[in-house]
């Protein structure tokens, strides 16, 4: 590892911290400065772009660490007559039933880039945008990697014993074990698990997700927006089936790798997405789900630091999950494929 920038290497750097001081319109970017809330959703647009799934999803700036939910979803029908003659009109009541509060928690997002890839990246004249494009992907990844595995949210993390990032904080799926356990199903006739195959307790993924969408309140469950999520191991699970039957026909096997849809599982169509469960299998609607950010804390610094040979990225802010509507979502988890 080199112990120094190259000459060049270190041109760019400064090059590098010039162009983030002025973008975000402060003087100097290796002292912590505060970002705008105006810069801070821009930045975290740029974050959101770098992944397919945080664009489907709500990811919006909110301005107290604590409040309540953005999107809240109805409960029911409002629609009916009143006899004015014998009685008043009533407005309805048609907020979700559920808990309808957020709060956030500190978050820190520190990247560290050895002198040797700054050296090896200075030589390209967009090596401003090619950094912050790297940072702002890792940023993405870390927070769908969040929102599947976070159980809890510790005052000192240990990647070392949470290597998906559980003690982060509280992710969707831990969010709906808590708040709705009856919309999370963990085990069959076996305890501890839900059995998949021919002698299990769904003979096949459509029936195993057909049962989770009852989970969802009958009020939202026709609505027409709800999609099924599906652990990849369960997907190629059926794949595989699918292969055995049709695999050697071409245009069937072309169909099944693009497919962005991968199929249709319990009348719902079904997504693999990143860093899901792979055993797990979710139903809900893309805008169910969402992540906070507080736009008054982002704060950010970008040093040269010799002692290790690197240059170091800090980056915070408040940031939190939300299922926006518990009603409308359901899980079913620990799935064991049997013969």
């Amino acid at each position: 590892m080199a112990h120094s920038l190259s000459a060049y290497g270190a041109k760019m750097f400064a090059q590098l911290q010039l162009a983030i001081a002025e973008s975000y319109g402060v003087e100097l970017a290796s002292e912590h400065f505060s970002v705008d809330p105006t810069i801070a959703q821009e930045l975290n647009d740029a974050i959101t772009a770098k992944s397919d799934f945080l664009q489907r999803i709500n990811v919006i700036g909110v301005t107290e660490i604590k409040g309540q939910k953005v999107f809240i979803g109805t409960s029911g029908p409002v629609t009916g007559r009143t006899d004015v003659t014998e009685n008043d009109r009533e407005a309805k009541d048609a907020s979700a039933l559920s808990q309808t509060t957020y709060e956030l928690s500190s978050t820190e997002s520190d990247v560290g880039m050895a002198y040797a890839k700054i050296d090896a990246w200075a030589k390209f004249p967009d090596f401003h945008q090619r950094y912050s494009a790297a940072v702002q992907k890792q940023i993405a990844l870390d927070r769908i990697l969040v929102g599947f595995h976070g159980t809890h949210a510790a005052v000192q993390t240990d990647i070392k014993k949470y290597p998906m990032l559980q003690d982060v904080n509280k992710g969707w799926l831990q969010q709906a074990r808590e708040q709705i356990p009856a919309q999370v199903l963990q085990e069959g006739k076996t305890a501890g698990k839900v059995t998949l195959g021919t002698d299990g307790d769904y003979a096949n993924l459509d029936g195993l997700v057909h049962d989770t969408k009852q989970l969802v309140d009958e009020r939202l469950r026709d609505a027409g927006d709800l999609i099924a999520i599906i652990g990849s191991d369960l997907l190629a699970a059926d794949k595989a089936k699918l292969y055995a039957k049709q695999g050697d026909v071409p245009t069937e096997k072309e169909r099944i790798e693009e497919a962005q849809v991968i199929a249709t599982y319990g009348g719902l169509p079904a997504f693999s997405v990143p860093f899901f469960p792979v055993n797990a299998v979710v139903v809900t609607s893309w805008d169910n789900l969402s992540i906070y950010f507080q736009d008054s804390s982002w704060r950010k610094q970008t040093i040269d630091n010799p002692k290790r040979s690197r240059i170091e990225d800090y980056n915070s802010r408040n940031e939190g999950y939300v299922i926006e509507q518990l009603e409308k979502f359901a899980m079913t988890e620990n799935v064991e494929l049997v013969a």
